[in-house]
């Protein structure tokens, strides 16, 4: 099944690229990822200075006409929370498992996130076939393979069962400088929902990911001009922590906080 994004009307202040090209200039699939949480009101004018660069430096995605996506992530985990608990901790071994839904196209992929060299995320994915939310043999053997490849231990493949699923709005945008090109996502309209049913959602909030290398692009700079710094924030880690009021908040306290802040009035956790 198929859905549509409403779209927002930033979106259409930029010249728009297309996927091919997107995926030619920026693929990404290893990258630094530095992210940023803006309130949603504060967006416009940073969309307006980057519209306005005389070098055309940031153009967004467009498919058929449309500039903003619906995603689905349904994310995998064992059930003591290993994946969890490791990235709380910051372990060097750790990784991400997520059946992910790109709602527009029907499109589904199995993705396994890792750690690469100099704090850089390495993606690896499969597409997935039908709708069922556990792993079956095939997509359990992807897990375990990936697994052994980064030296982590491989029978927790066989733990995976569904831990979260966020849902959120996301557009791309490629941007570059001189010499270097990347990869900018802002996800709206995020919502979380435990496998207890426990809901939460934060439609004042966007999360700005800058997919790069290890320096700052020239968007960062504008940014921080605009009063806005890097935070430790991760939709898995912080929306388990907010549908599981048990957990501890950790290293994700100031995102949670910011979630919190912008959350709607029935969707509030108990502090944790």
């Amino acid at each position: 099944m198929t859905t549509t994004a409403a779209q927002p009307a930033w979106a259409e202040r930029l010249t728009g690229i297309d996927l091919t090209e997107l995926v030619d200039r920026a693929p990404l699939m290893t990258r630094v990822d530095r992210k940023y949480l803006i309130d949603a009101a504060c967006l416009p004018p940073i969309v307006d200075a980057l519209a306005a660069d005389p070098d055309s430096r940031t153009r967004v995605l467009e498919i058929e006409g449309r500039r903003t996506f619906s995603y689905r992530s349904s994310y995998l985990d064992t059930p003591r929370l290993t994946t969890w608990y490791a990235a709380a901790r910051g372990r060097r071994r750790r990784f991400k498992a997520r059946v992910r839904d790109y709602c527009d196209t029907g499109q589904r992929w199995l993705e396994v996130k890792t750690r690469g060299p100099r704090g850089t995320s390495v993606k690896r994915r499969i597409a997935v076939v039908g709708q069922q939310e556990r792993l079956g043999p095939e997509q359990t053997r992807f897990v375990a393979e990936v697994l052994a490849t980064e030296r982590i231990d491989p029978a927790l493949a066989d733990e995976l069962q569904p831990s979260l699923v966020t849902t959120y709005r996301r557009t791309t945008l490629h941007h570059h400088d001189a010499v270097r090109e990347c990869r900018i996502t802002l996800d709206s309209d995020l919502g979380f929902t435990s496998p207890a049913g426990v809901t939460r959602s934060a439609p004042g909030l966007v999360v700005v990911e800058v997919k790069a290398g290890p320096s700052p692009m020239p968007v960062e700079h504008l940014l921080w001009r605009h009063g806005h710094r890097p935070i430790t924030t991760s939709k898995y880690g912080v929306g388990m922590v907010w549908t599981h009021p048990e957990l501890p908040a950790l290293k994700w306290r100031r995102a949670l906080a910011r979630h919190r802040c912008a959350a709607t009035p029935t969707s509030q956790g108990a502090p944790s």
